[in-house]
């Protein structure tokens, strides 16, 4: 099971592309550290390409702005028509400094409502997203490719495993843990109008 490394070019896509969105939004540093919960230099750190944030910073950010955490990671600053394609060596991916969890953005980037994202998932880790009301209304499916993940969605509790599908709204608290002694591979599919440019 392997992923691409993570590059400084991901790092630049995610300072670029955050600076963006807050920009389309209308809001400042002191707004949008206002409205997700995480500080204005922590924000200000991001958008310098300076921090490499963890999962739940990048979940509060991306409720904030009303987007998916995938939308995050898309090329901002272009304006050139988006190809129906995206290689590999394209896809950027992203390792959470905390949990040590990878994600990979599988789909060309403003072409589609959907947005694909395989996720490697380390054996005993947990990431939890507090983070419920969203201005977007966004559905996401899990399909389990290897290894076990548990996922709680607000008071509802699953055990997935190789096969498994998981179809549910980023409308409550999500906990993703891996109880398994190997680490988990998953395809994340998501839709809503926000995750669509």
């Amino acid at each position: 099971m392997s992923i691409e490394p993570v590059s400084n070019n991901t790092h630049e896509r995610l300072a670029t592309r955050l600076r963006e969105l807050r920009s389309r939004a209308g809001l400042s540093l002191e707004a949008l550290a206002l409205k997700s919960g995480v500080s204005r230099s922590n924000i200000s750190l991001v958008e310098r390409g300076e921090s490499s944030p963890t999962a739940v910073v990048l979940d509060k950010l991306s409720s904030a702005l009303g987007v998916s955490v995938a939308s995050l990671f898309e090329a901002g600053g272009t304006h050139r028509p988006s190809s129906p394609l995206a290689r590999v060596a394209e896809q950027p991916v992203w390792q959470d400094p905390a949990s040590g969890y990878r994600r990979r953005n599988v789909s060309p980037p403003g072409v589609s409502p959907i947005q694909l994202v395989d996720v490697i998932f380390p054996a005993g880790q947990k990431v939890q997203f507090e983070t419920a009301a969203r201005d977007a209304d966004i559905h996401q499916q899990l399909w389990m490719i290897d290894g076990v993940m548990e996922i709680a969605h607000g008071e509802s509790r699953w055990r997935l495993e190789a096969g498994d599908c998981l179809a549910f709204r980023l409308d409550a608290p999500v906990q993703f843990h891996n109880p398994g002694d190997q680490a988990a591979r998953y395809l994340v599919a998501l839709t809503g109008a926000s995750t669509w440019r």
